[in-house]
């Protein structure tokens, strides 16, 4: 997925070159060398030996000076590119002149949610983030984000509505690389793209269970980041297909490493969390543990944390499968582990993954961004 040159053997005696001799050479110099009568080696070859060494040596200490002074410049100009905020990791970025409201420090941006979680991750809900600033920090890193969907099966089916309702509300404005998983490439839509934005399909094979097809999701992924994914772009989302875009989503949710709160479960307690609860599974997590539960429809981060989280989640289901167990909700609960471990370093509300027709629209999700599309779950999966 992602010769050697070759010439005609020279003769050796062609290659040989006649000398001058060392009195023609002294000749030839522009100025009278003296003879002094000793024995042995002539004085002109001596100082002309020392005459070359001296012409080699001031071309040297020429160069070198050039090579310093290049190289100094060239210092300058990457502390620039540094000081300018292109390079991964916190740092200061230089805005260009932008007018905002002034963020007020005994003012909150939402006093009824959870907007910074205890390991001190923000939360991300609408009325929490200015995204002008952060469409232009994102914009001076020259940020590429990829979007990995599955389209496997009749899965493919939705895959049109996705594509254009992400064109319409999904980083718009920054360059996006949409990677699509399928079986059925021939099936993949034309969809209109806007500038710096590409359709990249990946051929992959199916699974009879629509089961093996969401737990392979993670191998599939962890395999592609290793090849490609960690050439090509800066971020990976990883999003269910059978999904529309119906509101703004942008770099707002970019972060090492982020997870979405399930809209079935954000105002739930602990208890009620649907993880697996079998000891003899890797995605075990006791009753008396947990921070949420996160949905497997929407996470991502910088591929370098993608690779970490799906590798880690595919290596555990592999040992799962080896003892016979298949956790209760598939690569969700190995998800849910893996966040428990490593805590995400932004959570996004479930306006970032919401199914209007099951929990209608309560007051405190003010956005619906990313939303289920209906559909009768038997008759696709099967």
């Amino acid at each position: 997925m992602m010769g050697q040159l070759s010439g005609q053997p020279l003769d050796r005696m062609s290659q040989l070159q006649i000398l001058p001799r060392p009195q023609t050479l002294c000749n030839s110099l522009p100025f009278s060398v003296p003879r002094l009568p000793f024995k042995g080696k002539p004085q002109c070859c001596s100082l002309c030996t020392v005459i070359s060494l001296l012409i080699t040596l001031f071309c040297v200490l020429l160069g070198a000076g050039f090579l310093n002074l290049r190289s100094s410049r060239l210092g300058r100009q990457v502390g620039a590119s540094e000081a300018g905020g292109e390079l991964d990791g916190p740092q200061a970025v230089t805005l260009s002149r932008m007018v905002y409201p002034q963020p007020k420090v005994l003012t909150p941006s939402r006093k009824d949610v959870l907007v910074l979680t205890p390991w001190l991750a923000p939360t991300v809900w609408e009325g929490t983030f200015n995204i002008d600033i952060l469409n232009e920090q994102f914009r001076l890193r020259n940020t590429t984000i990829g979007l990995t969907v599955f389209a496997i099966k009749k899965y493919v089916a939705f895959l049109e509505l996705f594509l254009q309702t992400a064109e319409k509300h999904f980083m718009v404005g920054h360059r996006v690389t949409y990677y699509v998983f399928t079986d059925r490439p021939g099936d993949v839509p034309h969809v209109p793209l806007g500038e710096g934005r590409q359709v990249v399909v990946l051929e992959v094979r199916n699974y009879s269970r629509w089961q093996d097809v969401s737990m392979h999701r993670m191998e599939m992924i962890s395999n592609f980041s290793r090849q490609r994914f960690l050439h090509e772009v800066d971020y990976l989302v990883c999003a269910d297909v059978d999904m529309r875009f119906r509101d703004h989503v942008g770099v707002e949710i970019l972060s090492p490493l982020f997870g979405t709160l399930h809209p079935g479960f954000y105002g739930a307690a602990r208890a009620a969390f649907t993880y697996e609860r079998r000891p003899q599974s890797q995605a075990h997590i006791p009753r008396d543990e947990g921070d949420f539960y996160y949905a497997g429809g929407f996470f991502g981060g910088s591929v370098a944390e993608v690779l970490r989280l799906t590798s880690a989640c595919h290596r555990a289901m592999v040992v799962d499968r080896a003892h016979g167990i298949e956790a209760v909700w598939h690569d969700e609960s190995h998800l849910n582990r893996y966040l428990l471990d490593h805590k995400p370093t932004k959570v996004l509300s479930p306006e970032y993954l919401w199914d209007e027709q099951l929990l209608g629209w309560p007051a405190v999700v003010k956005k619906l961004r990313y939303v289920t599309v209906p559909k009768s779950h038997r008759v696709i999966r099967d």
